[in-house]
């Protein structure tokens, strides 16, 4: 009996090869608009910040949505990769970078109290350097990414899992964006908490050019035999974010960092524990003369 012969692919009409792109225009949209608002930012005129943060919030959402379309439609191309890689660098890096450092340094409360005025200056320099330092390390992140075919992770987690090497710079903008909203865009107003924020950003960006695993969330299937479970949190996920967007958020942003460190750290623990005792130490006979 002859095999029966397997029905062509449908051939998929121009536009929706465009449809990923749109995705990935509104994307960079979004983070041109941020930028725009932190110029306009001032210390009275904070909002802006927040604006910023939302934008680059709506931006994450932009960057899934393209390349889970460009994966369901099988309108992968690369054009559409060096696009989206362009505007990652546009909207997850510049914009994210100079969010942090105007909301966390820049609009800080000016102290005319001699020694400090000059320490806080000082503080403002070091965290533009922390920011420059988060921009590098998101640009970095991307070119290896662009570079590696099939990068593995220093820490491998269970067969048939995927995982992100390195927090992947979406993730990493969406850390400084939820903190800025979680704080409705106020400014920084104390020296400690400059420093706290000056840590946390520089810790994502080591976060960002490390080789530690992340969730990556590509083997989630919308079209599985029962996808029902998956549809009702992703419901519940959206409606509590729209009602309660700081905290959701904030928290969403912290657990997902902190994933990758607790990842991290299991696996060390792990490793120590598996590793195969020392042989026993030999000891020479003395010998009588």
């Amino acid at each position: 009996m002859d095999a029966v012969a397997s029905k062509p692919r449908p051939r998929l009409s121009k536009g929706m090869y465009i449809l990923p792109s749109l995705f990935t225009t509104a994307n960079m949209a979004a983070g041109f608009y941020a930028i725009l608002e932190v110029v306009h930012a001032t210390a009275r005129d904070f909002w802006h910040l927040d604006n910023a943060a939302v934008a680059i919030g709506f931006a994450v959402l932009f960057d899934g949505l393209d390349g889970r379309i460009a994966r369901m439609t099988g309108t992968s191309s690369d054009f559409g990769k060096e696009l989206d890689s362009l505007a990652d660098v546009i909207t997850f890096g510049v914009a994210p970078a100079m969010l942090a450092w105007t909301w966390g340094f820049h609009l800080m409360p000016t102290v005319l109290l001699g020694e400090w005025e000059k320490w806080q200056i000082k503080l403002t320099q070091v965290g533009a350097i922390a920011a420059f330092l988060f921009l590098m390390a998101g640009a970095s992140r991307l070119a290896r990414f662009n570079i590696t075919s099939n990068p593995q992770p220093s820490n491998p987690g269970r067969p048939g899992k995927k995982y992100f090497v390195g927090m992947p710079i979406p993730a990493g903008a969406g850390v400084i964006a939820a903190i800025v909203h979680f704080e409705k865009g106020s400014p920084l107003i104390s020296w400690y908490t400059a420093l706290t924020w000056l840590a946390m950003v520089t810790a994502v960006g080591y976060l960002m050019v490390s080789t530690w695993r992340f969730y990556s969330f590509k083997d989630i299937d919308f079209r599985s035999r029962h996808p029902f479970r998956l549809i009702l949190f992703l419901a519940a996920l959206i409606a509590a974010i729209f009602l309660f967007s700081r905290p959701m958020l904030f928290a969403i942003a912290l657990l997902y960092t902190f994933s990758g460190v607790l990842w991290r750290l299991q696996w060390m623990f792990r490793r120590r524990r598996d590793l195969p005792p020392p042989p026993p130490a030999y000891k020479e006979a003395s010998q009588t003369p």
